[in-house]
C-alpha cells in the first residue's frame, strides 16, 4: 500500500450504533453527537439515522440538517433509506438531508428468499428509487446487504448487481459484512475481487464484531484498496457492535501510515460523552478510550519509564487528549510510588519510601483500589507526621430522609481550624450534603465551589453487594478535572467521604497560605 493513502471515514454512530439494545438518542443528543464527530473529531461523513422510523427521529434529523447546512456540512450528513417507490426519498426530502445510502440485497438469498424477487425484479425497484432521488437532488449511495454472504455464496449475483448498478449515478459502493461472518483473509480475498473487476469505483467497508474480527478485517479491506471505512464511537452497534472508531484510527495511523481526517485529540472526550448519553460503560481495558489502559500497575514499568520511556509506544496518552498514569497496588514497587509522589509534589526518603511500599501492597492483597488521591493519606497514616495536611475536617452531620419529603442535611465542618454549620435540602441525600457545603464555601466562605461533573458507584474487585460500595466522583475546578474515591459500606458515606477528599486537595492545592 502507498505512503500516506487517504482514507475516507464514515460514522454511523447514531444509525447503526443506535441499534444496540438498549440504546435511544433523543433528537437534541444525536445533534450534539453530529456536531461533536463533525466539528471536533472531523470524520468525512456520518450516517444519522433510517428513514421513516418515527416523528422523533424526523426532528433529530432535521435540527443535524438545519446545523449542517449553516456550517457548509450538509454533503457529509446522511440517512438510510429502502426499496420501497419514493417512500424513503421523500422522508430524507423533508429533512432536509440530501445523501440517500440505499439497502439494497447484495447476495442472492436474501434477494429470493427474504424479497421473494427474481435479482432483475429487484434491481428494477433499485433503479425507480434512485432516478426518482436524483429528480428529487439527492445524492446516492448503495449498501449491498450481506455482501460477505453474496461473496461466498453467489459472486455471481453481487457481479451482476454491480454491473447494472454501475449504469446509475450511484457515488459510492458500501460493502457490509452483515452478519460478521468474515475473517481478514476473506476480506481480502473478497475485496481483491471486487477492486479488479471495478477499479475505478469507491467501495466502502463495513464491519460487525461478531467474532471480535472487526478491526481485523477494517485493516484488511484497507490493504486491499478500499477508500472508505465505517465505524462507530465505542464500537457502538447491534449484537457486538461495529468497528470502534479510536481503535481504527490509531492502526490506520500507526501501522498503515494511512492519512484520514481525523483529530486524534478529540476521540477520548467524544467516547465519554456517547458513553453518557448511551449508558453502555466503556470497558476500563478497551484500546485508546479505556481507563485503564494508559495505567500502569506493575513497579518495573515505572522504574523503566523513568530510565528513558522503556516502557512506552506510539500510543502515547497525550495523542488523544489523555495522560499517563501509574495505579497502585500488590504489583507496586518504588518507582512506581515515586512516580505518584512526584505528581503530587512529595519527597520522601529511602525509610519512608519502604514503609509507604509495605502499606500500599498490604491494601493490595485485600484488593482495595489504591489511587494516586489516597497516596497523601497513606503516606501521612504511615509516617504520622502530616505530609497530608487535613486542614478540611468534617466534624459532624445527619441527614435525615422521610417519605414524600426532600432530604434535608445538616453539618458542620472545620477548615482551617475554623467550624462553620450549614443546612439545606437537596433531592437525593448526598445532594442534601452538597448542597449544605456550598452554602459554607458560596455564601459563608466566598469562595467558588466544584463542578460535580461524574458519579459513579461500584463494588470493588472481589467485593460483594453486602461489602464495600466504592463511589468515584470527577470534579472540574478552574479547568483542572480530577477523580476521588471514597469507600465505605454506605454508598452516601462512600461519597461524602470522596468529597472530602476533594475538599483538601483543593485547600492544599488553591488556598494554602504562599
Amino acid at each position: 500500500m502507498g505512503k500516506g493513502v487517504r482514507i475516507e471515514i464514515m460514522d454511523t454512530t447514531l444509525r447503526d450504533g443506535e441499534q444496540t439494545s438498549g440504546v435511544s438518542f433523543v433528537p437534541h443528543e444525536k445533534l450534539m453527537i453530529a456536531r461533536l464527530l463533525l466539528d471536533d473529531l472531523k470524520v468525512d461523513r456520518v450516517e444519522v439515522a433510517s428513514a421513516r422510523v418515527s416523528d422523533g427521529e424526523l426532528e433529530a434529523v432535521r435540527m443535524i440538517c438545519d446545523w449542517a447546512a449553516r456550517r457548509g456540512l450538509l454533503h457529509q450528513v446522511e440517512v438510510l433509506g429502502f426499496v420501497d417507490g419514493g417512500a424513503s426519498v421523500d422522508w430524507i426530502d423533508r429533512s432536509g438531508c440530501r445523501v440517500l445510502n440505499l439497502l439494497c440485497k447484495g447476495s442472492y438469498k436474501h434477494c429470493t428468499q427474504q424479497l421473494k424477487k427474481q435479482p432483475e425484479e429487484h434491481f428494477a425497484d433499485i433503479l425507480n428509487v434512485v432516478e426518482y432521488a436524483d429528480e428529487k437532488g439527492l445524492m446516492v449511495n448503495v449498501y449491498l446487504e450481506d455482501w460477505s454472504n453474496g461473496m461466498k455464496d453467489s459472486p455471481e449475483y453481487v457481479f451482476q448487481m454491480m454491473d447494472f448498478l454501475l449504469q446509475t449515478p450511484i457515488k459510492r459502493f458500501m460493502l457490509p459484512d452483515t452478519l460478521g461472518v468474515l475473517n481478514p483473509l476473506q476480506v481480502i480475498e473478497f475485496m481483491r475481487k471486487m477492486r479488479k473487476r471495478y477499479p475505478c469505483t469507491h467501495f466502502d467497508f463495513h464491519a460487525h464484531n461478531d467474532y471480535d474480527l472487526a478491526v481485523s478485517n477494517v485493516l484488511a479491506a484497507v490493504l486491499s484498496g478500499v477508500r472508505g471505512l465505517h465505524t462507530t464511537i465505542n464500537g457502538l452497534g447491534e449484537r457486538a457492535g461495529n468497528a470502534p472508531l479510536a481503535s481504527v484510527q490509531a492502526i490506520l495511523n500507526d501501522h498503515f501510515n494511512a492519512a484520514t481526517n481525523i483529530d486524534e485529540s478529540r476521540l477520548n472526550d467524544v467516547s465519554r460523552v456517547v458513553e453518557s448519553y448511551s449508558g453502555i460503560l466503556i470497558p476500563a481495558n478497551k484500546p485508546i478510550v479505556g481507563e485503564n489502559v494508559f495505567t500502569q500497575v506493575a513497579g518495573v514499568h515505572a522504574d523503566g519509564d523513568n530510565k528513558n520511556n522503556l516502557y512506552c509506544n506510539d500510543l502515547l496518552p497525550e495523542r488523544f487528549g489523555r495522560k499517563r498514569e501509574y495505579a497502585l497496588g500488590k504489583t507496586s514497587g518504588k518507582a512506581n510510588i515515586r512516580k505518584n509522589l512526584e505528581d503530587l509534589g512529595l519527597d520522601l526518603d529511602e525509610d519512608a519510601m519502604r514503609q509507604v511500599t509495605e502499606r500500599i501492597i498490604e491494601l493490595g492483597d485485600k484488593k482495595e483500589l489504591v489511587t494516586q488521591e489516597d497516596l497523601p493519606y497513606i503516606v501521612a497514616d504511615v509516617l504520622k507526621h502530616g505530609v497530608a495536611n487535613e486542614r478540611v475536617k468534617l466534624k459532624s452531620y445527619i441527614v435525615t430522609l422521610a417519605y414524600g419529603l426532600k432530604p434535608i442535611a445538616t453539618l458542620k465542618i472545620e477548615i482551617n481550624g475554623q467550624e462553620y454549620e450549614a443546612s439545606s435540602s437537596g433531592d437525593g441525600q448526598y445532594d442534601a450534603f452538597v448542597r449544605a457545603l456550598r452554602q459554607v464555601y458560596k455564601v459563608i466562605l466566598g469562595r467558588k465551589y466544584p463542578m460535580l461533573t461524574n458519579y459513579a458507584v461500584n463494588i470493588p474487585p472481589g467485593g460483594r453487594t453486602d461489602a464495600f460500595v466504592q463511589t468515584v466522583i470527577t470534579w472540574r475546578f478552574e479547568d483542572k478535572v480530577f477523580r476521588t474515591r471514597g469507600l465505605d459500606a454506605d454508598q452516601t458515606e462512600a461519597a461524602i467521604k470522596a468529597t472530602m477528599k476533594m475538599l483538601n486537595i483543593l485547600e492544599n492545592e488553591y488556598y494554602s497560605p504562599s
